[in-house]
């Protein structure tokens, strides 16, 4: 039987340690539970034991579990790839949309913005390691991304995210979590509001928080093995 509490706990003490190993401040790092193919009921209970932010992968499976479990106590990112048909389902659900990696995502979500007359919040999802098989934008086309934001008025885009190639061992990653922080520190004087890094999960967060992850996200060490 699956203890999300006692998980949460120790993936928590882990986040502690590597924030300390890292010199950064207790706290600095956000957990988000991704809770792909996980029924309401773990989500609610991973909110009770203090979860507040969930990560969701598909918009459909995220709207069941936003009607039953509610929106008061924690917020909802989008993790997964974002199809142009479902943006406006996506804007009503997710607080952050963390996978924009196209002027096309860019225009539909800034309308949608002007619709509602908010600002939609962002990440620009990067390929950091080139896979053909994955979404992303690549690395050396991420400025220019970045620069067509500017005339976006409902639109803001607050830093970048990655999932990194699979590697045998979670110190062979780093590079890509390296580059992804080099990326932020090159657009952030031009953008301010890039803040965030939303790399890491389960088997390699701890090396994302020592390259200055603000962001890591965790399913299986929370709620177990993905079904399905």
């Amino acid at each position: 039987m699956i203890d999300v509490a006692d998980n949460l706990a120790g993936v928590r003490e882990r986040v502690a340690r590597a924030e300390e190993r890292a010199g950064r401040p207790l706290g600095s790092v956000k957990i988000i539970a991704v809770s792909k193919t996980k029924p309401a009921a773990l989500v609610s209970e991973a909110i009770r034991a203090g979860v507040t932010t969930v990560g969701e992968n598909y918009v459909q499976e995220a709207a069941g579990k936003i009607d039953a479990v509610g929106r008061t106590n924690a917020s909802w990112h989008l993790i997964g790839h974002l199809q142009r048909n479902k943006v406006t389902r996506a804007v009503e659900l997710f607080d952050v949309i963390q996978t924009i990696d196209s002027l096309a995502l860019v225009d539909a979500l800034d309308r949608q913005g002007v619709k509602r007359a908010k600002p939609v919040r962002i990440l620009i999802e990067v390929n950091t390691g080139g896979e053909a098989s994955k979404s992303g934008v690549a690395p050396e086309r991420a400025a220019e991304l970045v620069a067509q934001l500017s005339a976006r008025t409902h639109l803001r885009v607050e830093g970048l995210m990655t999932v990194p190639p699979p590697v045998s061992a979670a110190a062979d990653v780093r590079p890509y979590f390296v580059m992804l922080r080099r990326l932020r520190e090159q657009l952030a004087p031009s953008v301010p509001t890039i803040s965030e890094l939303s790399m890491g999960m389960s088997e390699d967060f701890e090396v994302a928080i020592e390259e200055g992850a603000t962001m890591v996200r965790i399913g299986r060490a929370i709620f177990g093995v993905r079904e399905g």
